[in-house]
């Protein structure tokens, strides 16, 4: 059985394509980064660390090689003979490699090969509706009907955390990379074209859109409000973040609040939500991972546009009837971060303008005004402790004024 990874960057080789070789596939990266190509291609293998707080173990990924994406024609064959594909190049790079997709199908279509399902594992919503767009552009309406017909376009839930690689994780191999091991890979049952395909740990699902909410609006916007407080606080690790008892309060409210509101909007019982939580807040703590609050919070006007984890978060919560008190107080401290980073100003009336027009919220929305009442706190330089307790008591007030 054969597979193409599209990218051989740290999650590609850390997650997605170590579980297809691992579940038998030989596995093919594409990329152009040369370096990554020749390893993959002289060595065939590559190291991967599993870490946690109490030690590691070391895997090794075999069965592999490598094409360089600039080699068009290599790469169109690839994906002509495979039987499964999967992406995970970065949603910026999506539109690079649809022409490359695009030529493979065409050889895939001439030589009546069986359909293609391609498993989307980029961090970006309704990615599998980006990416029909970006080809169907390049295809005639008699192909266009073909695709319809043969490929099946995954969206996949990446939740593996992988961190950047320091020299000390590489640990003598720059191939070498360290994960957690938590391993499972949601995906949209329905999206399939034909048999769905055995791989370990991957989970067919569908309603899919509450597995892209839950990892979204719990996993990565409780990730980000750990790391805006954390790093407004002097911590540099998301461990030390967490292990503030005031941050780990306040992100874990966050996370009940967007949990609470997905139950409500999908029908899926809370309970089945909460050991979630639990897991997640447990491996933030993983002091091996190494991640820094920097990383984790990095690229806030992304974090903070109206659809992700933060925002989207918000406006989910109160479209259900939930206040997001404390998913306001994370979303301040995006800002907080972001127009430090932009070198401008921080005032209430910048506050407002990057809520405006990178968040898409009046001054007067709810959520905009729950927002503004917090970055106060970060203009104060309020404490973990202050902070809470400022997300508390609005919280009762909310609440009381609810019932």
């Amino acid at each position: 059985m054969k597979a193409v990874m599209y990218g051989g960057g740290n999650i590609v080789r850390g997650f997605i394509g170590a579980t297809l070789s691992q579940s038998g596939y030989e596995v093919t990266f594409i990329d152009v980064a040369e370096t990554v190509v020749k390893a993959l291609q002289e060595n065939r293998s590559y190291p991967v660390r599993y870490v946690s707080s109490n030690g590691y173990e070391d895997v090794i990924i075999q069965n592999v090689t490598a094409i360089n994406g600039n080699d068009a024609e290599a790469t169109a064959e690839a994906i002509a003979e495979c039987d499964i594909m999967a992406t995970a190049v970065g949603a910026r790079i999506l539109k690079f490699i649809v022409p490359n997709l695009v030529a493979g199908l065409r050889k895939r279509w001439a030589r009546g090969g069986e359909p293609l399902n391609i498993i989307i594992c980029e961090n970006l919503m309704d990615a599998n509706k980006v990416l029909e767009v970006m080809l169907k552009e390049q295809l005639t309406e008699e192909e266009r009907d073909t695709f319809d017909e043969t490929v099946g376009l995954v969206e996949a839930s990446i939740g593996r955390m992988v961190p950047i690689q320091t020299e000390e994780m590489k640990d003598g191999d720059p191939m070498r990379v360290c994960v957690e091991r938590y391993g499972f890979l949601p995906v949209d049952q329905s999206a399939f074209k034909g048999k769905i395909p055995n791989i370990s740990n991957m989970v067919p699902s569908t309603p899919f859109d509450f597995y892209i909410k839950r990892k979204l609006y719990v996993h990565n916007m409780g990730h980000a409000i750990c790391a805006y407080l954390g790093g407004f606080n002097g911590r540099k690790y998301i461990w030390q973040a967490i292990d503030n008892p005031d941050i780990l309060h306040i992100v874990q409210n966050a996370m009940l609040d967007s949990a609470a509101a997905l139950s409500k909007k999908y029908g899926v019982p809370l309970n089945d939500i909460l050991p979630h939580i639990t897991d997640l807040l447990g491996r933030f703590r993983n002091q091996a991972l190494g991640d820094t609050c920097q990383r984790v919070g990095g690229d806030p006007a992304r974090k903070l546009g109206p659809d992700d984890r933060l925002i989207g978060a918000g406006l989910l919560c109160l479209e259900q009837g939930i206040t997001p008190v404390y998913t306001a107080l994370g979303a301040a401290g995006a800002i907080y971060r972001y127009l430090g980073e932009a070198n401008e100003e921080q005032t209430a009336e910048q506050a407002k303008t990057v809520l405006r027009e990178i968040s898409q919220l009046s001054e007067i929305h709810p959520l905009a005004q729950l927002i503004l009442e917090f970055y106060a706190a970060f203009l104060h330089g309020d404490t973990p402790a202050q902070m809470r307790q400022t997300a508390d008591e609005e919280k009762v007030k909310v609440t009381q004024n609810i019932v």
